[in-house]
């Protein structure tokens, strides 16, 4: 049983902690962050959630779906959803990372494209290391979660 104390912190700074992550993921083909200190906060705001409302609340409060009962923590919608995300992270990472194969360049290689007139901004550098990072964030916060659930329910 958690207190309005914590319920009220975890209303307050959750979304706090998801611009931070959003953030960090989004500098860090160019400054120090990126996909995989992104994914660690992210995770870090989901288990403030977990702690002060507990899993069925992600499952019927943020995802919408209805708990199923008697089905085990494995067996859970949200956990096959981390499952899910943690390959769809491996998958865009190893791709991005053998992209530059197909264009006769050395693994792991990157570029960039300078978009202009972008409103508020003028322009914006697209590098296509953000297709790495928001790998390796998927692949973490899918990992992280999964775990996270699995011990929680214990």
């Amino acid at each position: 049983m958690t207190t309005v104390i914590t319920k009220t912190t975890a209303r307050v700074v959750a979304p706090i902690v998801f611009v931070v992550a959003l953030s960090l993921l989004l500098q860090g083909h160019n400054l120090p962050g990126g996909g995989f200190i992104g994914g660690v906060l992210t995770v870090a705001g989901v288990a403030l959630i977990y702690v002060a409302y507990g899993l069925d609340f992600v499952e019927s409060g943020v995802l919408g779906r209805e708990v199923e009962q008697g089905t085990g923590v494995l067996g859970h919608r949200s956990v096959a959803a981390f499952q899910r995300t943690f390959a769809l992270g491996l998958v865009l990472a190893v791709a991005s990372g053998v992209a530059g194969l197909a264009f006769d360049e050395p693994l792991m290689s990157q570029t960039f494209v300078v978009v202009e007139s972008v409103p508020l901004y003028h322009e914006v550098e697209l590098a296509s290391a953000l297709v790495f990072d928001v790998g390796v964030y998927a692949v973490v916060v899918g990992a992280l979660l999964t775990v996270l659930s699995v011990v929680s329910a214990e």
